[in-house]
């Protein structure tokens, strides 16, 4: 007896063999490999960091047993409360989240208005300017702390956040503005124009199509920004000289100082380690989704 399928229940059985047929061919040995070595290659990438939380966990005894423990079964948070209640760890905390904030808000500031006057408005001195801001980056930092102290101190600016912030600023917007440069210049001027023919004036043309479209790219460049201001040592150690103000860098330092003057806690050292990475993560987990779509769009050619 044979049975006779219609033709919704023939497209069906067609369709079902063809997704099988397809999904035998998209599994391929050498994506098999590729995709091994990727998991393989992220493991080793973020095993320091699995560590570093596992190390903070345990007491100092534990650590430093010549058996290593892989897991942190029987930790506590003692050696986070013992970093917390220290007393320095949020003047350094505060310290470093106001310069941060300062250094990003000036950074995209002053880098979006160069980015567009290079990339939007031909004026004599344009290409200069540019290989200015090329010729900038080459600088050695070492080479500028002489001259930034003595000018920090001569405006009595050392151990101020202004001081430090002003630094950080001018380190960081020469390359930013050449990060924003390719944003704008991605986004052609015809759609302003667009807009300006359909009865818009240039700022409002501008507020509403090109701004919305170049948010990639300052979350992108704030990122930037955030990192170098939130991880700079140097600077701030010959800036920040008093244990008043200090950013957490410099107050990580001296709390392994300390702690290797009465025989290190590895699992305090660890613990305060954490607690620097802390706010970076949160950072990274809020802007995440328009970085990476901001890192993938500013790679053009402007």
């Amino acid at each position: 007896m044979s049975t006779t399928l219609t033709p919704a229940q023939t497209e069906l059985v067609t369709d079902k063999r063809v997704d099988r047929k397809l999904r035998r061919q998209r599994i391929k040995p050498s994506r098999v490999i590729l995709g091994v070595v990727a998991i393989v290659i992220s493991l080793i990438w973020i095993f320091p960091v699995y560590w570093m939380v596992n190390s903070s966990l345990l007491p100092n005894v534990v650590l430093q047993n010549t058996k290593p423990t892989w897991l942190p079964f029987g930790g506590s948070w003692d050696n986070f409360s013992a970093v917390i209640n220290g007393g320095t760890f949020f003047p350094a905390l505060g310290m470093s989240l106001i310069i941060a904030v300062v250094t990003v808000v000036f950074c995209i500031l002053f880098a979006f208005l160069a980015a567009l006057a290079i990339s939007r408005f031909k004026f004599r001195g344009r290409k200069s300017f540019v290989l200015a801001v090329l010729l900038i980056q080459m600088l050695p930092a070492e080479g500028l702390f002489i001259a930034q102290y003595k000018l920090m101190g001569s405006l009595n600016l050392l151990n101020t956040v202004l001081g430090v912030s002003i630094i950080y600023i001018a380190a960081v917007v020469p390359f930013t503005i050449w990060m924003l440069r390719g944003f704008v210049a991605g986004i052609p001027a015809d759609l302003e124009e667009a807009a300006m023919v359909d009865g818009l004036s240039r700022t409002q043309a501008f507020m509403r199509i090109t701004f919305p479209l170049l948010a990639p790219g300052l979350v992108a460049s704030g990122v930037y920004a955030f990192l170098q201001a939130w991880n700079e040592f140097t600077v701030a150690l010959v800036i920040l000289q008093e244990n008043s103000s200090q950013t957490l860098p410099l107050w990580l330092r001296g709390f392994i100082q300390q702690s290797a003057s009465r025989a290190t806690d590895w699992g305090q050292v660890m613990a305060a380690s954490t607690l620097v990475a802390v706010p970076v993560i949160i950072f990274f987990l809020i802007v995440q989704g328009r970085m990476t779509s901001g890192l993938v769009s500013g790679a053009v050619k402007g």
